[in-house]
């Protein structure tokens, strides 16, 4: 465990942890409690406005969608890679 950090596969796999974690929260149980949720954030129509005065708050919440929407199929085969490696290199 000491040697996960320092190793390109290490590094790799704790990226993919981090993506799991983002991507496995729940709008409805975790974000909209703490006002992370999609509906607090008010998204510009189109020609509406820029996000660049966006708050911090705001772009991680974008963030987060984002993550959560491109990624699901994408994780999953990273995640059964990581297994397999797992498994037969221990």
């Amino acid at each position: 465990m000491a040697t996960l950090l320092f190793s390109f596969g290490g590094l790799f796999q704790v990226s993919v942890l981090l993506v799991n974690a983002i991507a496995v929260l729940s709008e409805d149980r975790f974000l909209a409690r703490i006002g992370w949720g999609n509906a607090q954030q008010a998204e510009p129509s189109f020609g509406g406005g820029s996000a660049d005065g966006a708050s911090v708050k705001a772009k991680t919440i974008n963030l987060i969608n984002s993550v959560r929407t491109l990624m699901r199929i994408p994780l999953i085969f990273l995640n059964v890679l990581i297994i397999i490696w797992a498994v037969a290199f221990g």
